[in-house]
């Protein structure tokens, strides 16, 4: 695993040992940011379910400047962290040791809203459709945000969940990629 662009381009990122931990394949991430923006200028992102930080750590590499990881397992958090000081974006990020719905509750209180939301959690979790409720009633994802869902290819995600709107789905293999906006 890696940095494929931008800043970090080639970094290696570790991974986390005996975990079912399943990173996302270079194929998929290159594909994510093809189709949100190949970089940016400036910007926050929420990783969600971030496992080793990779996608949040590769949004950083090509120009946000915010990122804030959630992962409720140990070993994932000890790995996320190894790999921001790796990279050398301490200061830039922020990394929460929780479940995902009590992370967007205490984001939520703490005001915070982001453009990019990554939601990578297990194929056999079906908890996107309830994290997008909560994301869109308390206004995480700011009016030009984008969320990215990872999930299993089979699984069908709601066209629209409350003032969410489902704009492109894409199939890689057994991973499926759907992009949620804010609808006008």
């Amino acid at each position: 695993m890696r940095v494929i662009s931008g800043k970090y381009k080639g970094k290696p990122l570790r991974a986390v040992q005996g975990m079912k931990t399943r990173p996302t394949s270079d194929k998929v991430k290159e594909a994510v940011f093809q189709l949100i923006g190949p970089y940016f200028e400036e910007g926050a992102v929420l990783d969600l379910y971030a496992g080793t930080g990779g996608l949040g750590i590769e949004a950083l590499s090509r120009g946000l400047d915010q990122a804030v990881f959630v992962d409720k397992h140990s070993q994932a958090v000890k790995v996320i962290k190894q790999n921001l000081h790796e990279a050398g974006v301490d200061e830039q990020t922020e990394v929460f040791r929780s479940e995902a719905k009590r992370a967007l509750t205490a984001l939520t209180k703490r005001q915070r809203s982001f453009d990019y939301i990554f939601m990578d959690p297990p194929y056999a979790d079906d908890s996107i459709p309830g994290l997008l409720s909560i994301i869109s009633e308390e206004k995480l994802l700011r009016p030009s945000g984008i969320i990215i869902c990872e999930h299993a290819a089979g699984a069908e995600l709601p066209a629209r969940i409350i003032r969410l709107e489902q704009q492109a789905v894409r199939r890689y293999g057994d991973t499926s990629i759907s992009i949620y906006r804010t609808a006008e």
